[in-house]
């Protein structure tokens, strides 16, 4: 049943969403100024290299199309959370993403193997999700561009359904800053007294690893439905 139902959002995917693909060629490479610039590449638009599975070892479940990353599609975590191989510190984030309708995931920092079974109890996480289609009530913070759990965003206009959007993170020390389609959304400084208290009163109160790492993986979200990305590029600072 399982593999019938991968199959049918197989198919689900290369009809929806062919439409709406770039032409080969105008997406995830680097300018040569951004070369200069120090930006690098996580996804090259063929194949997985850069990445793993969270706690784990090679990518599976997670396809390539059109040089689009997508997740399973599936939900239920079927594919696992991936993760970049190589950890970062401080950096600018960038990417671009669309959900499928009543889909979420999510865009994780500094993450850490081995603490914790779950990927969100390790990085904070920058939320993905159907907005406007989601089929219940939504907290503040379970809106796109929200640090997920504890920080809601704030003017945040997300593009439509079938549109990408642009998204960015960047963290310098102990600031951390989300961009949605050219607006910053949510601002906010780790380890400070005010995050230990609204940490306390969030769902990552009885998870002690939750955002005290200072470096990590960026880490992917298989979580809720299909999530489709491209241009995935990242410039340490």
């Amino acid at each position: 049943m399982k593999n019938l139902t991968y199959i049918l959002i197989l198919g689900y995917i290369l009809i929806f969403y062919s439409c709406t693909s770039t032409k080969k060629g105008e997406i995830n490479q680097l300018s040569e100024q951004e070369i200069r610039d120090g930006w690098e590449l996580l996804f090259d638009g063929k194949s997985t290299d850069n990445w793993k599975t969270f706690n784990g070892g090679k990518v599976t479940g997670w396809i390539v199309i059109n040089g689009e990353l997508h997740n399973s599609g599936v939900g239920s975590d079927h594919g696992g959370d991936i993760i970049t191989k190589k950890q970062f510190e401080n950096f600018e984030l960038y990417l671009e993403w669309k959900v499928a309708p009543e889909s979420n995931s999510g865009i994780f920092i500094h993450v850490q193997e081995g603490l914790t079974d779950a990927i969100y109890e390790s990085g904070p996480e920058y939320q993905l999700i159907d907005d406007k289609g989601w089929p219940t009530k939504l907290e503040a913070y379970q809106y796109t561009g929200a640090n997920y759990g504890i920080n809601a965003p704030k003017n945040a206009k997300v593009a439509p359904i079938d549109e990408w959007n642009r998204s960015r993170i960047i963290v310098n020390g102990p600031h951390v800053e989300h961009w949605l389609n050219g607006s910053k959304v949510v601002e906010y400084e780790l380890w400070t007294k005010e995050w230990e208290t609204l940490k306390a009163k969030s769902k990552w109160a009885e998870a002690p690893h939750y955002g005290m790492s200072k470096n990590g993986h960026i880490g992917l979200q298989d979580h809720g439905g299909l999530t489709l990305f491209r241009n995935l590029k990242i410039k340490p600072l």
